[in-house]
Order: structure tokens, then sequence, then C-alpha cells
């Protein structure tokens, strides 16, 4: 379990810093941001059991969402197929693979804030 603590740990610092580099910070201070994020992640959070969601949904591919959005919208599988380059069966599997991938998708049109429904 320590082992597994500190590979978390050293994970964050480590993502910390290379985005931080991404945004143009010099590599001393991406570093020096990385270990106080990881440092702040310990000191907050540590002795927690904490179980982080994959959030598929929001893994999706852009692509993927505008179709699936566009499908909740009312569009046919013939004009996303036509439109995206794909075929039916093509946009179906599409569909269903990202309802697979978090069943909640097909629920969350019905709890849209400002949706009207």
């Amino acid at each position: 379990m320590v082992e597994r603590r500190a590979e978390f740990l050293t994970d964050v610092a480590a993502a910390a810093a290379d985005r931080a580099r991404e945004f143009g910070m010099p590599a001393d201070q991406a570093e020096q941001i990385g270990a106080a994020i990881a440092d702040m992640v310990a000191e907050d959070w540590g002795g927690q059991v904490l179980s982080i969601p994959k959030d598929h949904a929001y893994q999706l591919a852009q692509r993927d969402r505008q179709i699936l959005l566009a499908h909740r919208n009312g569009a046919s599988f013939a004009k996303l197929a036509k439109e995206y380059g794909m075929s039916d069966r093509g946009v179906r599997r599409l569909l269903r693979r990202a309802e697979l991938r978090d069943p909640d998708l097909r629920q969350a049109q019905l709890f849209a804030i400002g949706s009207g429904r």
C-alpha cells in the first residue's frame, strides 16, 4: 500500500510539472510546482480511502461528443453517417460504445439544467 501511495504522489508531481512546462513555465519552477501539488494532496487527502472515477463521458473524443449531442437533438443515424463520413452501422456502434462506457449518458439529458424539459 505504501508503494502505491508513493507511486500515486510521484505521478501527481510529474503530471503537474509536465502541464506547467506545457504552459511555458521554466523546468525548475515546474518541478517545484509539481512537488508542491503532490505535497498538498498528501497533506489534505492523506489517510483517506479514495475511489477516483474514470469519468468516461469526459474522455469521449470531441467528434464522438458532437455525434452524441446531434443524436440527442434528433439527428437521424443516416444524417449523422453522411455528415461524419461514416456508415449507419458505424454511427450506431459509436453511440452504443459511448453508452457502454458511461451508462449515465442516456439519463444525463433528463437532468440537464435549463433544458426546458
